[in-house]
């Protein structure tokens, strides 16, 4: 069974520490507990959904908002650039942190 990391209580995402494959259940460490069905394949040290988070919110790890989705991700599914607008270094975006 994969195996997943959460950094903070508070955080949207898990970090893979195994690859995972479409329908298998990755079991949770760290600041949370329980597993997570993967909806897709996954590679090792990407980052899947813990539940639902809809277009627009913030994505947060280690208890900071690393980006904002920019489509609905479902749980489960790979957080990547392909669904996450990255935040930091950005000139443009004011009052947040990443």
């Amino acid at each position: 069974m994969p195996r997943a990391i959460v950094l903070d209580p508070g955080d949207t995402v898990a970090t893979l520490i195994d690859p995972a494959r479409t329908g298998e259940a990755a079991t949770l460490a760290g600041a949370r507990s329980g597993t997570v069905t993967l909806s897709a394949d996954v590679p090792f040290g990407h980052k899947i959904a813990l539940a639902d988070i809809p277009a627009g919110a913030d994505i947060l790890k280690y208890g900071q908002v690393i980006g904002r989705a920019t489509a609905a991700i479902p749980a489960g599914a790979h957080v990547h650039v392909h669904n996450v607008e990255a935040l930091r270094a950005r000139g443009d975006v004011s009052g947040r942190a990443a």
